[in-house]
């Protein structure tokens, strides 16, 4: 193993602000945004013209991510940039994925990734092509995860499809016989969100606090974590409070809402109103942090079928969402696996 310092193989480059990137791409902007906790949209031109590994800058969540395209880096993040041909970049990120950099904290009011302590790093690394065989097997887990998550993306939008076919276009089994006014079926109401189901206030779980554990913790980007205990029992449905301003999450089993999301309990949940607020327009009410104010949120009018159509529907999109859930815990137990191999692969005790 040769021993030198991170300064020696890389330097960190800073993001450059960027506003108008958007959340799903096209063919004008096929190039993948990043921010300090990861994807965070799409925009035109990368910043950097290569794949590469992103490191997070500010947050008091700062992660390591990669991406195999050229991609655009905000100010909230570095890209890292090797500066020898020792280093393989793939190795490099499973090596990051190792060090703890939200230990690293220059003391401002945003905790902030500092590039001098990063270089100070030490750094063991084996030839290049230990390096290689190395991340070629982590990468088969990381393969085989990415194809789980883009089964469950199509499933999902088949759902999301049959709802809006059904109760944003109206054609529902037996419209043709239904009459219909100003846009409502006859049979059908109109409710306002907080008369059907009042959303809940999460409760704060700094990382630090967090025990591993079999529960998903969830902020207003999603699955932020694990912890032992739960908060909340399942099924849910989780809604962002702060920073991912409305977006809309469904845990079909126990979990912790942390303090940025609202949150639907098990008494008032179903895939029914998962997809219905995923169709609700939220929009940011907080000028200063983006935000989401319950009072709106509430005044938010949600279309409620007759309970025949709404049990076909359930039972149509349970069947997806149970494989869904069987992907999803097929996904954990591949990133269980994973990462118990990572350090053994990345300290040299598992040589291939």
């Amino acid at each position: 193993m040769s021993e030198c310092r991170w300064g020696d193989v890389c330097t960190l480059s800073y993001g450059k602000a960027l506003r108008d990137y958007i959340d799903k791409p096209t063919e004008e902007t096929p190039v993948r945004v990043f921010g300090t906790n990861g994807p965070i949209g799409w925009t035109s031109d990368p910043l950097c013209s290569e794949p590469g590994i992103i490191v997070g800058r500010k947050g008091a969540y700062r992660g390591i991510h990669y991406s195999d395209a050229p991609f655009f880096v905000i100010d909230t993040a570095y890209y890292l940039k090797l500066i020898t041909s020792e280093i393989d970049i793939k190795w490099a990120y499973y090596k990051l994925l190792t060090v703890d950099i939200n230990r690293m904290d220059v003391g401002a009011a945003i905790p902030t990734t500092n590039r001098d302590e990063f270089y100070s790093l030490p750094l063991s690394y084996p030839n290049k092509e230990e390096q290689i065989s190395a991340a070629s097997t982590l990468s088969a887990y990381d393969d085989l995860i990415e194809n789980n998550r883009r089964r469950i993306k199509l499933l999902e939008q088949a759902a999301r499809l049959l709802y809006k076919e059904w109760f944003v276009r109206l054609r529902f089994p037996g419209h043709k016989h239904v009459k219909i006014k100003d846009g409502v079926p006859e049979g059908w109401v109109k409710k306002p969100l907080g008369e059907i189901a009042p959303l809940k206030y999460g409760k704060a779980l700094k990382q630090a606090d967090r025990i591993p554990g079999p529960f998903s913790v969830y902020g207003s980007s999603g699955i932020i974590g694990r912890h032992a205990k739960a908060l909340i029992e399942g099924p849910g449905i989780i809604v962002g409070r702060k920073g991912n301003v409305g977006s809309v999450y469904w845990s079909e089993e126990n979990f912790h809402p942390i303090d940025t999301v609202y949150f639907i309990g098990p008494e008032k949940s179903s895939l029914y109103l998962y997809y219905a607020l995923l169709h609700t327009a939220f929009i940011s009410t907080d000028v200063a942090v983006p935000g989401l104010n319950r009072d709106f949120a509430h005044s938010r009018r949600i279309m409620i079928p007759d309970s025949k159509i709404a049990r076909y529907f359930e039972k149509i999109v349970s069947i997806a969402h149970k494989q869904i859930y069987g992907l999803q815990n097929y996904n954990l137990k591949l990133a269980e696996a994973r990462d118990l191999l990572l350090p053994r692969l990345m300290n040299g005790e598992i040589v291939l």
